[in-house]
């Protein structure tokens, strides 16, 4: 891959833009499994609100979520909460109501989203390609899946990110263990057939597809240590397709974005099988913004800086006035 850092100019917010923003809460950390990458990505976010000017400053929200909103010391949110609270319409739900603005997406597509099984529900109700899929409730309802899903299969906690608890499994004694292990974590357990063949990643911004990125590790698929920690996991930018078919990716990711009524940003993560057709796997509202993250990586492909991606992502919490003031000053 290509590393386009060099080429971008350093960004500044302008003064106008910074005063319309006012003073910015990244919000980190939480309770969820994904704390520590959140942690990471929320320093990330900071660094460079910080380093464009803006006025930012971290809070690591762990306990109650009422207590952020209990006498707030700031203007909005830069919402870089992973997982459960952060990014399941909780705490959307909470900063709507006591009128904060808040980056990504609102409470219903957040949850919704959240939810794997039933955005592949939405998906498919909407024609739009996702593998083959059932609900697992317990382990009397593996000879049922097996017999009406085609093995290898994948079997994911409904409501974790960042591949925490995926497994790939072939046979019956397989599916009990990884649908034991995925339970311990969610009751709710998503199990789908699985698509051999490249994996492919489309970043949104503002109602825009950025450059897919093509993905490929050594590991049993793109799981949580190829996400944050190896070293060896390539992207690809180019992703590899021709234009065309790079096109029609990123048109799908926009439609699965859209038809859960997702804003401003998050990421689409998309396998292709050996026809050349696109399956889409899941959507992400609050995507990890660390140095391995793919967000930022797309944005500078398509020469946007990682500060100007944040604050990019922040002016979408303005009023329209706020926003047309700040345009015009």
């Amino acid at each position: 891959m290509s590393d386009k850092r060099m080429d971008i100019p350093a960004y500044q917010a302008d003064p106008a833009t910074v005063k319309a923003l006012g003073r910015v809460a990244v919000f980190m950390g939480g309770d969820s499994a994904e704390r520590e990458v959140s942690l990471k990505s929320g320093q990330a976010v900071l660094s460079s609100l910080l380093s464009a000017g803006v006025d930012a400053y971290a809070v690591d929200v762990q306990g109650c979520l009422l207590r952020t909103v209990d006498n707030p010391e700031f203007d909005r949110v830069f919402i870089a909460l992973h997982g459960r609270g952060g990014e399941d319409g909780t705490l959307q739900a909470i900063l709507s109501q006591a009128g904060i603005p808040y980056t990504g997406s609102e409470m219903m597509a957040s949850a919704l989203a959240m939810d794997k099984l039933r955005t592949k529900y939405v998906l498919e109700g909407c024609n739009l390609p996702t593998p083959r899929f059932s609900a697992m409730g317990s382990e009397a309802d593996a000879d049922r899946i097996l017999l009406t899903l085609r093995p290898p299969l994948g079997v994911k906690p409904s409501h974790e990110g960042s591949s925490i608890g995926i497994r790939k499994v072939t046979n019956r004694d397989e599916l009990l263990s990884a649908y034991r292990e995925a339970a311990a974590l969610d009751p709710l357990v998503l199990v789908e057939e699985w698509v051999e063949g490249p994996e492919f990643t489309v970043s949104l911004l503002q109602d825009e597809a950025l450059p897919a990125i093509g993905l490929s590790t050594d590991h049993a698929f793109y799981d949580y240590e190829a996400k944050y920690l190896a070293d060896d996991t390539r992207y690809q930018i180019p992703c590899g397709l021709d234009p065309e078919s790079e096109l029609k990716l990123q048109h799908l990711a926009l439609d699965a974005f859209r038809v859960l009524g997702c804003r401003t940003w998050g990421r689409v993560d998309v396998m292709q099988d050996a026809a050349g057709d696109f399956w889409l796997l899941e959507v992400n509202t609050v995507p990890g913004m660390t140095d391995h993250s793919l967000v930022p990586m797309a944005a500078r492909a398509a020469g946007i800086s990682f500060e100007e991606l944040v604050v990019r992502i922040l002016e979408d919490t303005l009023e329209p006035a706020d926003a047309q003031e700040a345009a015009d000053d």
